[in-house]
């Protein structure tokens, strides 16, 4: 049975494993130099559909229908999903994955989805509540831009501290059992972090006072350094948060530079492919780990990784009322 111990961490017993895993993209995203590791690249990102909502939908089931393959299982043998994405009560979640007919408990973290969805199913599966579950959530750059934005036939200018919305989709499949497979073996879920910042087209500096406050908790609660961890792995500050994050942490004197790394800076080439800060989106961290990190991990050349989830939580209506962006990070420690 999982434990609390300090304030926020829960540490598994059973260690759930990922029984499989996989990642889904669109075309900027396999044009990227992570092209390797994705399971699936479309070069037309509507797949066949007649919105960008409904691509999106597609992708996320596509992710999920991979995943399950790859763990030689079916639908049938999972007791419950938890998915989420950006858009307004999670419809690219509902109506993906509807069909596959399992129990679904839709989430929202905002970009911090992944790691929401992931701690989540990996606490049912450790308590016994479930053998098998399902994570999984993705995001699309055109089905966000025209939620919290301006639609694309707009043609508004992106600032320097933007980051583009990737077109992705991860999922993962955990249970107890498996041998030699990655496993989650700590999560530690984060508080609201508000420091009034306002503008929507810098994420970066909304959210990387919550990923400073989970990973101080998380090192507090376990007595542990970052130089404890392979990779303290964040998504998605980009450029801006990430700088934030290093500088924040820096003034408390923990240094996790040497160890840091960011999935909105590893998705893209920001000198080729025009994504100013980076990339961003509930898909951006899930296809950067359900490939290259997941990938790495059951080959053992990582063995102990932080991934921490970064969400911005506003809304469309928050926003034009004027309201600041709380952060949010939820923080999961695999191992292998």
């Amino acid at each position: 049975m999982a434990r609390r111990i300090g304030n926020y961490t829960i540490i598994t017993e059973n260690k759930p494993k990922i029984q499989g895993f996989a990642s889904i993209v669109g075309k900027k995203e396999g044009d990227g130099p992570l092209s390797e590791y994705f399971d699936a690249v479309h070069d037309d990102t509507t797949l066949g559909q007649e919105s960008w909502e409904k691509a999106e939908s597609r992708l996320q089931q596509e992710a999920a229908e991979e995943a399950l393959k790859k763990a030689g299982v079916t639908e049938k043998d999972i007791q419950y999903i938890f998915a989420g994405d950006l858009l307004n009560q999670c419809i690219s979640s509902t109506f993906g994955l509807q069909s596959l007919n399992i129990p679904f408990l839709g989430q929202y973290g905002a970009c911090s989805t992944m790691a929401q969805t992931l701690g989540l199913a990996s606490l049912f599966v450790d308590s016994g509540a479930a053998q098998r579950c399902m994570a999984v959530t993705s995001s699309h750059f055109c089905s966000a831009e025209r939620q919290f934005r301006f639609p694309l036939e707009y043609g508004g200018q992106r600032t320097p501290t933007a980051q583009w919305t990737a077109t992705a989709s991860g999922a993962a499949v955990l249970a107890c059992g498996e041998k030699e497979r990655p496993y989650i073996s700590a999560v530690t879920f984060g508080r609201i972090c508000d420091l009034g910042i306002k503008d929507v087209a810098n994420m970066g500096a909304a959210m990387a006072p919550a990923a400073a406050q989970t990973l101080t908790d998380f090192l507090t609660d376990t007595q542990t350094c970052p130089s404890d961890y392979d990779v303290i792995l964040t998504g998605d500050l980009g450029a801006v948060g990430s700088h934030l994050l290093q500088e924040l942490l820096r003034r408390d004197g923990v240094e996790i530079a040497p160890y840091h790394n960011d999935c909105g800076l590893m998705l893209y080439d920001r000198e080729k492919q025009d994504v100013h800060a980076g990339g961003s989106g509930c898909g951006c961290s899930a296809a950067v780990l359900c490939s290259i990190i997941l990938k790495k991990m059951v080959q053992r050349k990582l063995t102990n990784v932080l991934f921490i989830g970064t969400g911005a939580l506003m809304s469309t209506t928050s926003s034009q009322q004027g309201e600041n962006i709380p952060g949010i990070a939820h923080l999961v420690c695999l191992k292998s």
